[in-house]
């Protein structure tokens, strides 16, 4: 995913008067005005119907996109100005020639690509300052297990299925596959906490694999993203790529224990705006440019400098400061990577579109089936519920979405594969939820620690007593547990 500001802006210097500069400032700004409103009716239809709201960003993304409404469409899609309604209407009613129209259409589509790209690496830092190390060193070989599983099988399956039984080249085949290994643990750990299941030997598992899960997908996500660069497969470069990326990954967590002191050092002699937030940006930009420099996703850096950044007492507070921006950045990246897919490709009334449905179906399936397995590589914890661990693997979110961004904004996807891939995570998103409702049994009640036993006496007087925590934690069948106690004076 590298930006190049060449190309980026030779468009601009193309505008040889303020008039053709002012133009471009309005097409822009007219994206973005499509963009916040997509993104937020969609979210806000979401989240009312129980799904994540970043699943309506997608949505709303394709709503306003190539798909339905020509509002936001981008020129390496094979759009022009006259298939944008942005640019139609400028030229409605601010004066936009025809003759100028190609230059500000391309100028627009490509600020808002930067801008997309920004988006996805404060999404990975974000991402990284709410993954706690400590919990991913807990979680145990059970968790380790179960995500290293869960990453294995759908990818393999997924990249051989495509090559075999469709033909796909190498490296598109192998980036589809990458992207069935995310787990979205948002949408995991929300049900479970309905289902008050969290604390269960399940929940724990599942949570844990899903953080793990996440760091093995990042890890993933820079080794292809950079093969595809080169458009072929190394197996050289491919372990270059695995060693370097881990390395990477490792390195800077070791190094964040010496420079968390310093941070917070520099921070607290800092008197002016943003004497937090911007050293932080400073040091995430840093590490993404370092990533890039030894051929990987700049994105692993942006993670890496919000995994060291979780470790400093200032944590919570950046947290904050860094959610604002996120919301302004983050959401450009979702609508964008729904408006620049064609879900038109999987019509089957149109015969050459029959494959992509097909491809579609077949991911699905290998989407699902490859986290429900998961369940069955959990060993020496008996009884547990298998079933309830593989399904609570199953739902995809925002880093699938990251992988099919970077496959489509570097042309290695075609069209149905995209379209194949963007329906697998909208359709694991939306039956998560059921299934894991419907895998794990209703819960027992239980006694926590805030509450009291009521123990009737034989004067039928009620006496209130402390529990202690080891009886406390234990379920009770009964509402309440009444028994006859002698009252002592």
């Amino acid at each position: 995913m590298q930006l190049d500001f060449i190309t980026f802006s030779s468009p601009l210097l193309a505008t040889t008067n303020a008039a053709e500069s002012s133009l471009v400032v309005a097409a822009v700004l007219l994206s973005l005005v499509v963009i916040y409103f997509a993104s937020k009716v969609g979210g806000e239809f979401s989240n009312r119907l129980g799904f994540p709201p970043v699943l309506g960003e997608l949505v709303g993304g394709v709503v306003v996109g190539v798909s339905v409404l020509h509002m936001l469409v981008f020129p390496e899609g094979g759009a022009d100005s006259s298939s944008s309604l942005i640019m139609n209407f400028l030229q409605a009613t601010a004066g936009l020639s025809a003759d100028s129209a190609d230059a500000i259409f391309k100028a627009q589509s490509q600020v808002i690509s930067v801008l997309a790209e920004l988006g996805v690496i404060i999404l990975l830092f974000e991402i990284g300052l709410e993954s706690n190390l400590k919990d991913l060193m807990a979680v145990g070989m059970q968790a380790t297990v179960v995500a290293v599983v869960g990453v294995v099988t759908p990818f393999a399956a997924g990249t051989a299925g495509l090559m075999i039984f469709f033909g796909i080249p190498a490296i598109p085949a192998i980036f589809a596959g990458a992207a069935l290994t995310a787990t979205s643990i948002g949408i995991t750990s929300r049900v479970l906490s309905e289902l008050k299941c969290l604390n269960s030997k399940e929940g724990q598992i599942i949570l844990g694999a899903a953080v793990i899960d996440d760091v093995l997908g990042i890890i993933v996500l820079a080794v292809v993203a950079s093969l595809a660069k080169d458009g072929s497969v190394d197996v050289s470069k491919v372990i270059y790529l695995i060693i370097s990326a881990s390395g990477f990954l490792l390195g800077a967590i070791a190094l964040g224990n010496i420079f968390n002191k310093s941070f917070v050092a520099i921070v607290d002699q800092l008197k002016t705006r943003g004497e937090l937030v911007i050293p932080a940006f400073i040091f995430a930009f840093v590490m993404s440019y370092l990533a890039a420099v030894i051929q990987l996703e700049a994105i692993l850096g942006a993670f890496a400098a919000g995994l060291v950044l979780e470790e400093t007492d200032k944590r919570k507070e950046l947290q904050k400061q860094v959610v604002p921006i996120a919301d302004m950045l983050v959401p450009i990246f979702f609508v964008t990577v729904g408006a620049k897919t064609d879900l038109g490709v999987l019509n089957p009334a149109v015969p050459s579109n029959r494959e992509g449905l097909v491809m579609a179906i077949f991911l699905i399936i290998v989407a699902i089936l490859g986290k429900v397995v998961t369940g069955l590589s959990v060993y020496g914890q008996s009884p547990i519920n298998r079933l309830a661990i593989g399904v609570g693997m199953i739902p995809r979110g925002e880093v699938g979405l990251v992988f099919l961004g970077i496959g489509s904004s570097n042309g290695i996807l075609s069209k149905p594969l995209e379209a194949a891939i963007i329906m697998m995570v909208i359709l694991t998103t939306f039956l998560a939820p059921p299934l894991l409702r419907f895998v794990f049994p209703e819960p027992k009640p239980v006694v926590t620690n805030q509450e009291q036993l009521l123990i009737y006496g034989s004067s039928e007087t009620p006496l209130t007593i402390d529990v202690p925590d080891a009886i406390l934690s234990t379920s009770v069948e009964q509402e309440s547990i009444e028994t006859n106690l002698k009252v002592e004076d």
